[in-house]
């Protein structure tokens, strides 16, 4: 049996990159899935190859995620797992002065209102249902370190202690919440040189989105976490080891 064979998961922006990863990985282990993203032609063509429900959903709306849950709930019944991998874009010319007003609501309300109300709805259903649940918040370095992208890094900010918040909150019903921290993924919104970047990194490549989906696996399963809540795993081949990172601006 899979390492999640009888648990259903919901999982936000699982159409491309670090999301697909963590689709495939739980799929793997036996997870029924609940796929949601903006991308409704690629979220579909993965939802058929992983047999799986896709939910076209724009969490920018704000009221996307209350109908997401239900629409998921009422499909699959009970969640036990809920990731929240969504994101908009970002580009790393991005400064503080240059993030536009629009720019900033779209990240704080995909990535961090749209997470806590996601969350809080999974977390009621399964403190009514009494389920060990489990949650998994995809998070970033830039939570800790600035490097441009103010939205993005207020965002994941915010998520880090939105975990530590949930974790507390649930932990007397059994119910676990966590973070990975990824580093550099390519794809989406990542934009550095590739080959100089891998250099700086001491396993001496750039991540993947298995890289992230192998390790939401392990937190999101009980033979290897089931006494690990409210932490943040980093999973960058320690590139967080350095505290500034070069970064290709367009002027």
């Amino acid at each position: 049996m899979g390492l999640l064979e009888g648990d259903t998961a919901l999982i936000t922006g699982a159409a491309s990159g670090i999301g697909r990863g963590i689709a495939k990985a739980l799929a793997g282990e036996g997870a029924r899935l609940v796929l949601s993203d903006i991308a409704e032609q690629s979220g579909q063509v993965l939802a058929r190859e992983l047999d799986a429900m896709f939910v076209a959903a724009d969490l920018a709306d704000p009221a996307a995620p209350h109908r997401l849950f239900e629409t998921a709930e009422k499909a699959l019944g009970a969640i036990s797992i809920f990731v929240h991998s969504a994101s908009p874009k970002r580009y790393e010319n991005q400064t503080a002065l240059a993030v536009t007003e629009a720019e900033w609501d779209s990240m704080l309300t995909v990535g961090l209102r749209a997470g806590f109300l996601l969350g809080q709805a999974a977390g009621a259903q399964m403190k009514a249902r009494r389920l060990k649940g489990r949650m998994l918040f995809i998070t970033s370095p830039h939570a800790h370190t600035p490097r441009n992208l103010p939205h993005y890094s207020a965002t994941k900010a915010g998520q880090t202690m939105l975990v530590k918040e949930m974790a507390r909150a649930l932990g007397a019903d059994g119910i676990r919440v966590n973070a990975i921290a990824p580093g550099a993924v390519p794809g989406g919104g990542f934009d550095a040189d590739i080959a100089t970047l891998a250099k700086m990194i001491p396993l001496g490549r750039t991540g993947t989105p298995q890289d992230i989906g192998d390790m939401a696996v392990a937190l999101l399963c009980d033979r290897f976490s089931r006494y690990v809540t409210g932490t943040t795993v980093v999973v960058d081949g320690g590139l967080s080891l350095y505290n500034w990172i070069p970064v290709r601006v367009n002027s």
